[in-house]
């Protein structure tokens, strides 16, 4: 530091050692009190984030915890349809007023915004990113426990976005057992940990098919190697998924809070202590 510095690194062009590192957080909205953000990211699209998003809310509102959902995926929203929400986001002098699954899980979502659900998002990345952040600055939020951010796949503008502007407490790895998968995996742990954003572990989405009349289970996209993953991260497995007809039906009908929770729910308690 030099003897003419006046500390304010903001107005100075110097690269010195003593130079503070600016901070891109951005400013939640003033009506808005949220303790945890915890974002649910994939490597890869199809692998069923949305719906482990939706599970994990609706076990933490279950818990008697105030949660909320911020659907990140501006390209791909499909939070709403989860809940069977349509086009019910008003606006008030402080800002957007999220809309309110039944349970009173609170969702903000592009998809609550457009003229017609089907309407194709034809944005450039970095508007796709400036409107993730708005979700955070511009929403009335209120008082919440838990925050799920369901995240676009990929590592991406929005991604980076999210990871710098939003105070995300940690992440939740969503993956699949194919084999394609673990290469991928691989890229969201290294980003994460490139963004020094802490890692709460893996949850594994179709990881069997139950037999509904012999009780069997069978590998339907083969052997998992999730573990090995895991084990050289030094992260672990929270939950493993299996393909349930049940909650297809469900998502598709918008009554994700109908779902059965058992096989996530280890996981629901981990992260409602973290």
């Amino acid at each position: 530091m030099s003897e003419s510095c006046s500390g304010n690194c903001a107005s100075c062009g110097e690269s010195c050692s003593d130079r503070k590192q600016e901070s891109l957080l951005a400013e939640a909205n003033p009506q808005s009190h949220v303790k945890k953000v915890i974002a649910v990211v994939s490597g890869k699209g199809g692998v069923g984030k949305s719906t482990v998003t939706s599970m994990l809310a609706v076990g933490m509102q279950k818990l008697g915890l105030k949660t909320a959902i911020l659907d990140a995926d501006i390209t791909g929203p499909s939070v709403p349809k989860a809940f069977g929400l349509h086009g019910e986001i008003q606006a008030s002098e402080e800002g957007m007023v999220p809309a309110e699954t039944e349970s009173g899980i609170k969702v903000m979502s592009i998809n609550l915004l457009l003229p017609e659900e089907t309407d194709p998002v034809l944005w450039r990345g970095p508007i796709l990113a400036g409107a993730v952040k708005q979700f955070w600055t511009d929403v009335c939020w209120g008082d919440v426990d838990y925050m799920f951010v369901d995240m676009p796949p990929g590592t991406g503008d929005v991604g980076l976005t999210v990871f710098q502007s939003l105070p995300i407490d940690g992440i939740v790895v969503v993956t699949s057992p194919q084999d394609l998968v673990s290469m991928i995996v691989s890229k969201a742990v290294k980003m994460a940990r490139m963004m020094n954003v802490p890692i709460y572990g893996f949850v594994e989405n179709y990881s069997y098919f139950r037999c509904p009349d012999c009780g069997k289970t069978h590998q339907i996209f083969g052997e998992s190697k999730l573990d090995e993953i895991a084990l050289s991260y030094s992260l672990p497995v929270l939950a493993r998924l299996p393909i349930d007809p049940d909650t297809a039906r469900l998502f598709d009908t918008g009554r994700m809070e109908d779902a059965n929770l058992d096989d996530i729910a280890a996981a629901v308690t981990l992260l409602s202590r973290a």
